[in-house]
């Protein structure tokens, strides 16, 4: 792909990192099926969000599904295969349970390419697994127990992969529990002693809502990178005007990346602002894992030193390409089609 470098970027300053970017997230197995907007209303779900659920709604909800899909998920997860789908090299910390649904999680995102060595679980919760209902104008609607993935605490940050990566990329979704809490700022303090940068994802404005101070304090104190939509964005400053909110978000972290749907995304950094234009899409058909495969493009750029618009320009491309299919993860070569629209 030809492009200008960018000679502030972090793979100039990181020359030694092996890998990419590392990940560390809730280790989800997806449940994808369609369903109506009465189906939403019927069941009592808050459409377009993620809701925590316990075992027995879960049990409850899967037997209303209609025909699904089952995939290994989760946001950071889902990053990290986006990231290797275009030819970077990446790992992931995650955890599961030694059962069936553990064993989906491993097989398939180490045959995507991504390292995944945190041991399993062998007495806690079962793995976790989402469960998306996708409606007609391919919103995603998700219902998710998270199983053993809370477990993960400190002691599952590897510190040598952590080490060896230009960018640690943190999971919001995760953020619920204590331990996970603590095994953010260890991965963010590994990340700074080594002189590389960390990565941060709102993932959800309901996650927003419970976590905003701690989110806060996490953005102003150990991340470099914030990704976040526009309702997170706002929600994460409690503002309803857009422009307010990317005033307050410059300044308080490096690097800021904002989707905004079909009006493209836009990059708050400290020398401006960068609109990027959406990629065409001729359907949109599930819109599960738009904002993971975006993150997925922009590290990926960024690691390789590329500008910022074109880093930009990848994350909209990865995005477009999941949007376009079910599922989460790249149905086709990421690299062979950024290498198509940048030829």
């Amino acid at each position: 792909m030809a492009s200008t470098k960018d000679s502030d970027s972090p793979e100039q300053q990181s020359t030694d990192a092996t890998l990419n970017v590392v990940g560390v997230g809730n280790a989800i197995v997806d449940t994808l099926a369609h369903a109506t907007d009465g189906q939403i209303a019927q069941l009592g779900l808050a459409k377009g969000a993620m809701t925590l659920i316990d075992a027995d709604r879960a049990i409850e909800l899967h037997d209303q599904m209609e025909a699904a899909i089952e995939v290994s998920g989760g946001s950071a997860a889902n990053t990290l295969v986006g990231v290797a789908s275009l030819g970077g090299r990446g790992a992931y910390i995650g955890k599961v349970r030694d059962d069936q649904l553990g064993e989906i999680f491993r097989h398939d995102i180490r045959a995507a390419g991504v390292d995944f060595r945190t041991t399993a679980a062998t007495d806690s919760l079962p793995t976790a697994r989402s469960l998306i209902f996708v409606t007609p104008d391919a919103q995603r609607t998700m219902q998710t127990y998270l199983g053993a993935s809370v477990a993960l605490g400190p002691d599952d940050i590897d510190a040598s992969l952590i080490g060896s990566a230009t960018f640690t990329y943190l999971e919001g979704y995760l953020f619920d529990k204590d331990p996970a809490k603590a095994a953010f700022v260890r991965a963010a303090e590994i990340a700074h002693r080594a002189d590389r940068r960390v990565a941060l994802t709102l993932s959800d404005p309901f996650c927003v809502d419970r976590h905003r101070a701690s989110f806060l304090h996490l953005v102003s104190g150990h991340i470099d990178l914030l990704f976040a939509n526009e309702a997170e964005i706002t929600a994460l400053f409690q503002v309803d005007d857009f422009d307010g909110a990317v005033a307050q978000i410059r300044g308080l972290c490096e690097l800021a990346v904002i989707t905004r749907g079909d009006q493209g995304s836009l990059i708050v950094s400290e020398r401006g602002l960068i609109p990027i234009a959406p990629e065409p899409v001729d359907r949109v058909i599930d819109t599960t894992g738009a904002g993971d495969l975006y993150a997925a493009g922009f590290l990926f750029g960024l690691t390789n030193g590329y500008e910022l618009e074109t880093c930009g320009r990848i994350g909209s491309i990865a995005a477009a390409e999941v949007i376009s299919h079910y599922g989460a993860r790249p149905a086709t070569s990421l690299a062979d089609l950024v290498d198509q629209r940048f030829a």
